[in-house]
């Protein structure tokens, strides 16, 4: 059996195993440039990755920023449009009544009898009334209906023989609808009739 020397005693490796270790790091030394290759690779591997993500995230931001201009012009057209149908809606209607301001004009600058100017405003009104229909506008029933509070509003009531108890006796104001929608409801006095009351 060999005899240890200090070293190896002092450390309990052999001088065998101490050689084969600085063969091993050595071997260890020459992994660093293979490494530090690899760190390369994969450094500059990751650099092309920020760079295409980057140039994504751009294409991204400026995909964004054209819809955004894009719904704010869309929002913009849109209430143009609506102001221009609005418009067009409000002519259309002034237009039809154009011919019965022009009547009443006439009407206020005439010499005409009494007679006369009571016939004139009796065909303003039936004008009038024409053009209303062609709006689909039409005259609430008052007279002789039952009182319905949905479009009626009761001013009073009035003592009436002649008539069912409950029912319109008087219109005050006309009311309209637009088809199925009130415009505003007609102003009535409602009839009370003592004889029906009690029975």
């Amino acid at each position: 059996m060999e005899m240890m020397t200090e070293q190896e005693q002092e450390f309990g490796v052999s001088a065998a195993e101490a050689v084969t270790d600085e063969g091993g790091q050595q071997e260890q030394g020459a992994n660093p440039a293979e490494m530090a290759e690899e760190n390369t690779g994969a450094e500059q591997a990751l650099v092309e990755q920020i760079a295409r993500l980057e140039t994504e995230r751009d294409q991204l931001m400026d995909r964004l920023a054209r819809l955004q201009a894009e719904f704010d012009n869309a929002r913009k057209r849109q209430e143009r449009e609506k102001t221009e149908f609005r418009d067009y809606a409000t002519g259309m209607v002034v237009e039809q009544f154009l011919p019965v301001l022009d009547n009443f004009t006439l009407a206020l600058g005439s010499n005409a009898s009494a007679e006369q100017l009571r016939s004139g405003v009796e065909l303003i009104v039936k004008q009038m009334d024409e053009v209303l229909r062609g709006l689909n506008v039409q005259a609430v029933a008052t007279v002789g209906e039952m009182f319905d509070p949905r479009v009626h509003e009761a001013l009073g009531s009035v003592e009436r023989d002649d008539l069912p108890d409950q029912s319109v006796a008087e219109e005050i104001r006309r009311g309209y609808r637009l088809r199925e929608r009130l415009l505003r409801p007609a102003l009535v006095r409602v009839a009370s009739n003592p004889g029906q009351t009690e029975a």
